[in-house]
């Protein structure tokens, strides 16, 4: 078994890092049994990652990855409703709306990816990384740093549970939510749609909303987390408004670590040398729309 501790290290800044939002979000303490709500919702979530890290391990499987994260937005949820309605016997509009947008988001989104990783059997991002106990817990841990930063936001707004709810910035906010879940839902159906068909073995999509973006499902996906952000501003006060590193971390770990530069990699690699490809990616911007001349 490879044993790296420069991957522990990771993790305990991981959660060092972790522990510090948690207290900017929740500066007065609000929370159950003297224990910041907060400090509860971000270890909840690391331990669900953890429980299943174990068996994914010991199988040398990462089926469950994505299908984890789902879990982990859905309870961390239910505990911060649980927590306020505890507290103060309603939860109001706003609170809802957010509870409601993030399950929404993360049941179609983890059950979409869960369908596809059963389908193709192997995501090809981890066959090196399950040979190693450290590096595998250390994936599964940014995971779950994923899941807490993604939704501290959409947390903080719940937690405040403020009465109002027809703002400007709330009706905003949900319409540019409504608009990036559209996105992200269209350009999934359509690639999806595209390597169902025989025809398309081992080509590259360049139809429908990948005609303009090569990635709009996760540009579709930095809309959303924006979206969340802009109905939540209002409702901020003092530190919490360090959660809006939200919608930057999704962006940041999209474009830079887990996303769009891994598959732009692997698709120079499998379609570099063709032509079509060449033009295609001339033409086309790697995510925001209408940024490059389109010549054809």
């Amino acid at each position: 078994m490879i044993v790296n501790f420069k991957h522990y290290i990771n993790i305990f800044f991981i959660l060092v890092f972790s522990t510090t939002l948690a207290f900017f979000a929740n500066p007065n303490l609000f929370g159950f049994e003297q224990i910041p709500i907060f400090l509860i919702i971000f270890m909840s979530i690391y331990f669900i990652h953890w429980f299943v890290f174990i068996p994914s391990f010991l199988i040398q499987s990462e089926k469950f990855f994505d299908i984890t994260g789902t879990f982990a937005y859905l309870f961390s949820l239910l505990l911060a409703a649980y927590f306020v309605f505890l507290e103060q016997n309603i939860i109001y509009v706003r609170s809802i709306t957010i509870l409601l947008l993030i399950t929404i988001w993360s049941t179609r989104l983890g059950f979409f990816l869960f369908s596809r990783i059963i389908k193709e059997k192997e995501d090809k991002r981890f066959i090196k990384l399950k040979s190693s106990f450290s590096k595998f817990f250390v994936t599964w841990t940014v995971s779950g740093l994923w899941v807490f930063i993604t939704s501290i936001n959409g947390l903080t707004v719940v937690i405040n549970n403020v009465t109002y709810y027809d703002d400007i910035f709330y009706i905003i906010g949900l319409f540019i939510w409504i608009f990036g879940f559209m996105i992200e839902v269209i350009s999934d159906e359509q690639k999806k749609r595209f390597k169902k068909n025989e025809n398309n073995k081992n080509q590259f999509i360049s139809s429908g909303l990948w005609k303009i973006s090569r990635h709009p499902n996760y540009l579709g996906e930095m809309i959303i987390w924006i979206g969340i952000a802009v109905i939540s501003f209002p409702t901020l006060k003092g530190l919490q408004y360090f959660t809006l590193i939200s919608p930057v971390f999704i962006i940041w770990l999209l474009t830079n670590i887990s996303g769009i530069n891994l598959l732009e990699e692997k698709a120079d690699l499998q379609w570099g040398e063709l032509d079509s490809y060449k033009k295609y990616k001339k033409r086309t911007p790697v995510l925001i729309p209408f940024t490059k001349h389109f010549n054809l």
